[in-house]
């Protein structure tokens, strides 16, 4: 792998990083990123001292910014995107002016508005450069294999989905001035975050639009507030959506934490068969015969990441922001459905 390849540096060279947005997010995937024998983080960018000083001590000799404008006119090959997610618009159509590789934290943006910048951010990028957004599932090897058995026509057209993710969301963080409450916990502020709907829940949203290739047309739904009461998000929700060709989608979600127990995951029903799908691995249900499995034991954000590195690296590109846009803008979809008490439809969604 001694040639140059077609984006200009050596194969066997070290991919060169720079984190935006040193949280515990931005720190704990620029961790897997270091972990990785062909890259290298190289510089971090955060607005508190403290954090500042974390990355410093993780990434010694890693350049230090204040302003990510300053990181992306630097020399780094590409850049991890992990600040609130409010701002990914602004810092994504950034990154993509400056021609860096790109690894962007989900969602694509936490409105329509938002989601469409991404988009039209995306449709604009150097075709040489490798885009990738944090969605796992669709990098996990056992998600993939899954997909592969749906999409083969083994099991039949898929005649109904349910999904979850009925578990706990981040902590929430104290000891800072009340100047920066909501940026600190920025994940707890509907107009910050986009609610869990858009936030966390885009992650079984987007399983679903990859496996049914496209997004739902329509969607009802309702959310409220009962046990967790920081900020102005939701704690559980229930959506119910629809595709095109009638197919339904239902989906339910809460933070409560669940003591003992959890449904974070993926069920597709088929003609001729059932299969379920998350991050623990998945399930396929076939009449007759044993039921198939396949356990995954890591976290598949190291999947995401060593496919980014290598792919930036060797010319093995994708431009992940535009069916990423696609599934973020289905939750925004849904959270309009839930906080209007309406059916929400991806035509008013998209133009809103």
């Amino acid at each position: 792998m001694g040639a140059k390849t077609a984006l200009g540096y050596q194969a066997n060279s070290a991919l060169t990083v720079g984190l935006i947005g040193c949280g515990g997010r931005g720190m704990y995937v620029s961790g897997i990123f270091a972990k990785n024998e062909f890259a290298r983080v190289s510089a971090y960018c955060d607005i508190y001292q403290d954090k500042l000083d974390a990355a410093g001590k993780k990434y010694s000799g890693a350049k230090s910014f204040t302003k990510f404008q300053d990181l992306l006119a630097s020399d780094v090959d590409a850049v991890l995107i992990a600040t609130p997610a409010f701002l990914h618009p602004e810092h994504f159509e950034a990154a993509v002016k400056a021609k860096k590789h790109i690894f962007l934290e989900k969602p694509a943006g936490v409105d329509a508005a938002g989601c469409r910048r991404v988009l039209n951010a995306a449709k604009k990028a150097d075709p040489t450069k490798r885009i990738s957004m944090d969605f796992q599932q669709r990098y996990g090897t056992e998600y993939r294999k899954a997909f592969d058995v749906v999409k083969s026509g083994e099991l039949g057209a898929i005649k109904q989905i349910r999904a979850s993710w009925m578990g706990g969301g981040p902590a929430i963080k104290t000891g800072h001035p009340e100047s920066e409450e909501k940026i600190r916990n920025w994940f707890f502020y509907r107009e910050l975050s986009g609610d869990i709907l858009i936030e966390q829940d885009c992650h079984n949203i987007d399983v679903v639009n990859w496996f049914m290739g496209k997004h739902p047309v329509r969607v009802s739904g309702y959310g409220s507030q009962v046990q967790r009461k920081k900020g102005n998000i939701y704690d559980n929700l229930s959506c119910t959506f629809q595709f095109d060709d009638g197919t339904i989608f239902n989906y339910a979600a809460n933070q409560f934490g669940n003591p003992g127990w959890t449904d974070v995951s993926e069920t597709f029903v088929c003609e001729k068969g059932v299969v379920n799908t998350s991050r623990r691995g998945y399930k396929i249900y076939r009449p007759g015969k044993p039921v198939e499995e396949a356990a995954t034991n890591y976290d598949i954000t190291q999947d995401t990441v060593n496919q980014f590195i290598e792919g930036a690296r060797t010319g093995k590109l994708e431009n992940a922001a535009l069916w990423g846009a696609e599934s973020s803008m289905t939750a925004v979809m849904a959270l309009q459905a839930c906080t209007s008490g309406k059916e929400a439809t991806w035509d008013k969604t998209f133009n809103s």
